[in-house]
């Protein structure tokens, strides 16, 4: 399926394990995808633009969400529980990462996580419908809003109107002249 991919979408791709190496996850997931969308694809931005938000925004709510790791860090505040502070205090009894480590290893299995190689495939099937030849990074970023994880969530806190994205990335753009 890779073979399938733009230049650009492959860009993406390998952004979004940096991503997932600068915040420490053992693996990639839709929201990984969706970071690496924003900072790399200017169709992506301008998409997001076009139906109201700040890509810096998006990117920082990605980036937070992603770093609490699935956790709520609202909920458990609400249960006196500060996840910064007991991230804190893990990285000094055992070591920087260390809540972050768990499950990382060398297996030489895929780091996408089940979540991440459905928005891949949800990404093939985005290009088939719009009958389009190439998976491009509109294609990923409409996959991401179908997946409906934690990418969509992402979205939905940074105030992102779903539809008008989903209408923006539908239309193809011409190619910038660099």
């Amino acid at each position: 399926m890779f073979e399938r991919f733009t230049e650009e979408a492959r860009r993406v791709v390998r952004r979004a394990e940096g991503v997932a190496d600068e915040l420490r996850s053992a693996e990639i997931g839709p929201g990984h995808l969706l970071v690496a969308l924003v900072e790399t694809s200017p169709a992506v931005r301008t998409a997001l633009v076009a139906s109201g938000a700040d890509p810096r925004a998006v990117i920082a709510t990605g980036r937070e969400v992603l770093r609490a790791g699935g956790l709520d860090s609202e909920a458990l505040a609400s249960l006196g529980v500060d996840l910064e502070q007991v991230r804190q205090q893990a990285d000094a009894v055992f070591g920087d990462g260390a809540l972050d480590r768990v499950g990382r290893g060398g297996t030489g299995r895929s780091r996408f996580d089940r979540n991440a190689k459905k928005t891949l495939e949800l990404a093939l099937r985005e290009t088939i419908r719009l009958q389009d030849r190439t998976i491009e990074s509109r294609h990923l970023c409409l996959a991401v809003l179908r997946e409906g994880g934690e990418g969509r969530v992402v979205l939905e806190r940074s105030s992102v109107d779903s539809a008008t994205l989903r209408s923006a990335l539908e239309t193809p753009q011409p190619p910038t002249s660099a």
